[in-house]
């Protein structure tokens, strides 16, 4: 049995090599974007993920029956966040299928419990003070949670209503079941503590050839020119800062300036991601301190970033997932330290210079942090190793799947 991935042309047209797998085909479909993909507001992305959706729902709809006809028909379908159009699709057809969270356990907790049987928790939590306890969970206050969940349903945003559609989805179905990209030793609790779904921890979701070659690449986005491997090889071990926000945040021109500011004041090499514009625009031409700071490190518009790298984390949540994130990279894994946002809702340059000094110096958080660091890393690693956890369950999966045999 074969596996054939689909995905929208915008997305697919950007991954520069196709894997050669045996028995992996792809099946791409115009999602209306493919020409030019430029996303510069919420309405924006309200436009493409409409688009994506209903041309996406057709196409995955023929595709699944026109396989059946062939007589090649598909056993199972395994989507992701924000996609759960496709396994009403699959439901529609009456096929089997699998939400893939990419997201924390913790957070997919969060969003279950918001849109089930605790949505009167989330009412009134204006007080930065107030400790909000759900089952299973660490406590916590209305900063450390996803920036969805206080959202106004009335009138939220297609990602809030796809995230609430794909609970009430799950909540309606007989022991369903979620892949989720953690392993046990992460978040042992997390993934057992809704009793209405079971959840299997396969990830870290990288190449296994990862887990021994660390310079793998297996992106989506295409790596800048610019060659900062030999200029990273070139530094101490453990020497250099990594500043990144993610595939496709973007930051604003004063926190840019902020963490350039901080950077410079610390007097550390480092790397840092920043996304171009939309139109293409180089950001970091807008530092004023750019000069200053090409001395002292590197500015790449992409760089891979995985938990089994071992490199521990200053966390400035922007958004969505990357706010509970930060909470347990803090309190939780302690991997890593949060900024304070000073009264005026800004990170200030003293602020990234305090926790930079303490993740990379010498003190003795900075050094709990780095064997904590260290652990982590080792850990996500035996998961996915031929008798880990991650890699066991991700077999019986499959073989529920192929085989029909239940071994959960």
């Amino acid at each position: 049995i074969g596996v054939t991935l689909t995905t929208s042309l915008s997305a697919f047209s950007k991954i520069k090599k196709l894997p050669n797998v045996e028995g992996l085909s792809f099946a791409p479909f115009s999602d209306g974007y493919d020409v030019k993909f430029q996303l510069s507001s919420v309405d924006d992305f309200h436009m493409f993920y409409s688009s994506v959706k209903s041309r996406g729902s057709k196409f995955i709809f023929n595709l699944i029956q026109s396989n059946a006809k062939n007589g090649t028909p598909f056993p199972h379908v395994i989507y992701t966040i924000i996609m759960e159009w496709v396994g009403l699709v699959a439901k529609k057809i009456n096929i089997p299928s699998t939400l893939f969270w990419i997201q924390p356990a913790t957070v997919f907790d969060v969003y279950y419990y918001r849109f089930t049987d605790y949505s009167d928790y989330f009412k009134n939590c204006d007080a930065k003070d107030k400790i909000i306890e759900l089952p299973g969970l660490p406590p916590l206050s209305p900063i450390d949670f996803p920036s969805f969940v206080f959202d106004d349903m009335d009138n939220s945003n297609w990602a809030v209503k796809s995230l609430k559609r794909q609970i009430e989805m799950l909540s309606s179905e007989e022991n369903p079941r979620v892949l989720v990209n953690t392993f046990d030793a992460l978040e042992f609790d997390a993934l057992r503590i809704i009793k209405h779904v079971t959840m299997v921890g396969i990830g870290p979701s990288i190449p296994s050839t990862f887990l021994d070659d660390n310079t793998f690449r297996a992106d989506m986005i295409e790596i800048s020119s610019k060659n900062y491997m030999n200029w990273l090889n070139s530094k101490d071990k453990g020497s250099v800062i990594y500043i990144a926000f993610g595939s496709y945040s973007k930051i604003s021109s004063q926190l840019m300036e902020e963490i350039g500011h901080g950077l410079l004041k610390c007097g550390r090499p480092f790397l840092w991601v920043i996304r171009e514009g939309q139109d293409g625009d180089k950001m970091e031409e807008k530092l004023s301190c750019k000069d200053e700071l090409e001395k002292q490190g590197k500015i790449v518009s992409w760089c891979s970033q995985s938990i089994a790298s071992k490199v521990p984390i200053v966390a400035c949540p922007l958004w969505n997932d990357q706010v509970c994130n930060a909470k347990l990279i803090q309190d939780v894994w302690k991997n890593g330290v949060r900024v304070n946002v000073s009264e005026g809702g800004v990170v200030e340059r003293d602020e990234f210079n305090r926790c930079i000094t303490i993740v990379m110096g010498d003190g003795e958080e900075g050094e709990e942090l780095r064997k904590s660091v260290k652990k982590w890393s080792d850990l996500a690693k035996e998961a996915m190793k031929e008798n880990g956890t991650s890699s066991v369950n991700l077999k019986a999966f499959a073989n529920e799947i192929l085989l029909g045999h239940n071994e959960y």
